[in-house]
């Protein structure tokens, strides 16, 4: 079971201790399992924050909604946290197991119950009992454990398979999924009367591309934890790289973020993260960087040039310097309408230098046109 606190020994940078969940060893964790860090950093998140600590102080069932990676885990601790709670805080993935071992896995068992039960065992309730019980994917919860599940809530106490005798129990639930459980009820997969039973203090968590303020705090609290591990000092992330990282849409949420974070400061030369270090579709990288370039300045521009650059010499592209030399002639004439001389004074060159490359490259008389082959 992993251990987990609110942030109290060190934060990344600019980032405010009360606003940073995560769990106490993620090193120990393995990547891509879940979401290990939380920010409330954009004012929606702000929002998020203040009601989840409202939430934890009440002792109600609460559902979590939210897409997969967004940190759903992380809020139901810190719900835990806040409630007071003196007992355990225990998580489980309820589509990780069979029907039969959830069954048994959640209320527990009598010696003999069924065929390899040697030993009576308590379940998830009893072992969460005075704290917290986080059922995590309660979507994939099978209907004839649905009917179970109901009744622990309504009576608070559970019966072990084999067993006659019932257990009261005193545990907070708190249920997460990233499915919409109405139309799991509207489809026959999912009882509405526990989706009531559920959805007493609802808790939506929004995907990360509507909480973009929460990036970059992420991202450099990422690199710094990874930078840690690869031995780097001074991790840092370029302009271009930040721009690309606050365009993507991020459809893998926190736990891609993550990833993205940790691969490029593996293939990383320097330490800083540059835009090229990005595991991002070029597609989309291309689509994220070029309308933000419009409104950037020279400096931001030329270092996203000299990435460019670089990435054409590093796949070897033939006759770069002639490449880039028509595409800066090319593009130049065509931004002056054509004028030779204001293009010349563009460039800051002649215009006989000029007009020999014009010649050079075909482009006197002839319709406007680049090519990189």
């Amino acid at each position: 079971m992993s251990e987990y606190h609110p942030d109290q020994h060190g934060k990344a940078r600019g980032i405010a201790q009360n606003k940073l969940l995560k769990f106490a060893k993620p090193e120990e964790m393995a990547l891509s399992i879940r979401a290990k860090a939380l920010v409330f950093n954009d004012p929606v998140s702000e929002q998020l924050l203040e009601h989840v600590e409202r939430v934890g102080t009440r002792d109600v069932t609460t559902l979590i909604v939210g897409e997969t990676g967004t940190g759903k885990e992380l809020v139901a601790r810190h719900i835990h946290e806040c409630s007071g709670r003196t007992g355990p805080f225990v998580a489980v993935n309820c589509g990780a197991f069979s029907e039969a071992l959830v069954d048994a896995e959640l209320f527990g068992h009598e010696s003999g119950a069924f065929t390899g039960a040697t030993h009576a065992r308590q379940g998830w309730f009893e072992a969460a009992n005075g704290g917290t019980l986080f059922l995590d994917e309660i979507g994939d919860m099978p209907l004839s454990l649905q009917v179970k599940l109901l009744r622990v809530l309504q009576e608070r106490q559970v019966v072990r398979i084999g067993a006659r005798v019932p257990v009261p129990v005193n545990v907070r639930l708190i249920a997460a999924t990233n499915v919409d459980l109405m139309k799991a009820v509207q489809a026959g997969n999912f009882r509405m009367d526990l989706f009531y039973r559920l959805n007493v203090a609802p808790v939506k968590l929004p995907p990360l591309r509507e909480r973009r303020g929460d990036i970059m705090p992420l991202a450099r609290y990422f690199a710094e934890t990874y930078g840690g591990k690869l031995s780097l000092a001074n991790v840092s992330i370029s302009a271009q790289a930040e721009q690309l990282l606050l365009r993507y849409d991020w459809p893998g949420n926190i736990r891609e973020l993550e990833n993205v974070v940790h691969y490029a400061l593996i293939i990383s030369r320097t330490g800083c993260i540059e835009g090229a270090d990005l595991r991002l579709p070029e597609q989309i990288a291309r689509e994220a960087l070029v309308p933000q370039m419009r409104d950037a300045g020279p400096e931001v521009l030329m270092e996203s040039m000299q990435e460019i650059l670089r990435q054409l010499l590093e796949r070897q592209h033939p006759r770069l310097h002639e490449t880039v030399e028509r595409v800066l002639v090319t593009v130049a004439y065509d931004h002056c309408g054509g004028n030779q001389v204001r293009a010349a004074r563009s460039l800051d060159i002649s215009r006989n230098v000029l007009r020999a490359q014009l010649k050079r490259f075909g482009l006197l008389g002839e319709p406007f046109m680049v090519s990189v082959d």
